[in-house]
């Protein structure tokens, strides 16, 4: 019997196996994106953008600390993340991280709101949010206060919100 059984063990296998994959087939079936299908829906709409542009505006003047996420102080990431938040998107809070969570876009197709990746040496070192006309808003580092500067290096990247 023991031979019998090793020869039907295959087919058992791929019978469960088929029933697994059934299974997650009809689990999954709403989530799963047709290789067409198109991701603009998942990013942020120009006017939510925008309004979070205008979040940080409201920030102007707001001391920079490290680590800190707002209402009243900020560091970078704290005051893109701050924004956002009040358009009703979450993101992480460290430059680098935020970067992941962003669709890469050109600069002249750059618009209010998307955000601002400054990098040196292959890293990330600083975040923003575009105000329009190569300005961004801004909690520049220790012992300055949220501002909108001109964007001062060539090394950035602009991402927008997914």
């Amino acid at each position: 019997m023991p031979a019998l059984a090793s020869r039907f063990a295959p087919a058992r296998l791929l019978t469960i196996c088929g029933l697994v994959l059934t299974l997650a087939a009809t689990m999954f079936a709403g989530s799963v994106v047709s290789p067409n299908a198109s991701h603009a829906s998942a990013l942020v709409s120009a006017e939510r953008a925008g309004k979070a542009a205008d979040w940080a505006k409201t920030r102007q003047g707001s001391p920079y600390r490290y680590g800190a996420m707002g209402p009243r102080k900020f560091d970078c990431s704290g005051l893109t993340r701050w924004a956002y938040k009040r358009v009703g998107k979450n993101l992480p809070h460290s430059s680098s991280a935020q970067a992941r969570h962003v669709k890469r876009v050109k600069r002249s197709n750059a618009r209010r709101g998307d955000l601002v990746f400054f990098s040196s040496r292959g890293g990330i070192y600083h975040v923003a949010i575009y105000a329009g006309h190569n300005r961004i808003w801004h909690a520049p580092y220790s012992g300055t206060r949220v501002r909108r500067d001109k964007i001062w290096s060539g090394n950035v990247f602009f991402g927008r919100v997914r």
